[in-house]
């Protein structure tokens, strides 16, 4: 049997390091939002969307039914069955697209948006304060280490975004 990878060096003992807190913040999302999907009565599916809607949101980028069966990679049909559903518990609104009559764009309800950020509100402010320590250089490092983890860790995503 062989053992498992066993740093030799500081600079693979640094890697590691890194690896085991990718590992640590992974698992504090993890249970962070199976909290908040506990808190919402809500599933895995049903909080993801409302994240993505949450971030594209303060983008200021339309979300479409399309861009949510992408984002979560479900099929169309099970996208309309979220997007029912959330419209049902008064999480999102469905709307017309501004300049494309027969597409629709799907916004977050104000009681929605209220509920989302008294649940994850704290650990955001949390978060930010943890980042604010940074100084501008060391926050771009953050940005490219953690997109290219991303990418390592989800190449699909890569192409989503081009």
């Amino acid at each position: 049997m062989s053992q498992p990878w066993v740093p030799r060096t500081a600079r693979e003992e640094a890697v590691m390091d890194v690896l085991v807190a990718v590992r640590a913040f992974s698992d504090s999302m993890d249970r962070m939002n199976g909290g908040m999907k506990g808190d919402m009565d809500m599933n895995v599916t049903d909080l993801a969307a409302l994240r993505m809607l949450i971030m594209r949101e303060q983008r200021g980028t339309p979300v479409s039914p399309h861009d949510i069966a992408e984002h979560l990679r479900i099929t169309t049909a099970s996208t309309t069955k979220l997007v029912d559903r959330l419209v049902s518990s008064g999480h999102i609104e469905r709307h017309p697209h501004p300049t494309d009559r027969r597409s629709r764009v799907l916004t977050l309800t104000d009681a929605s948006r209220r509920e989302f950020y008294r649940h994850f509100g704290e650990r955001l402010r949390a978060m930010r304060a943890v980042a604010e320590r940074y100084d501008d250089e060391q926050l771009r490092t953050v940005v490219g280490f953690l997109g290219e983890m991303s990418e390592a860790m989800d190449p699909e995503s890569v192409a989503e975004k081009r």
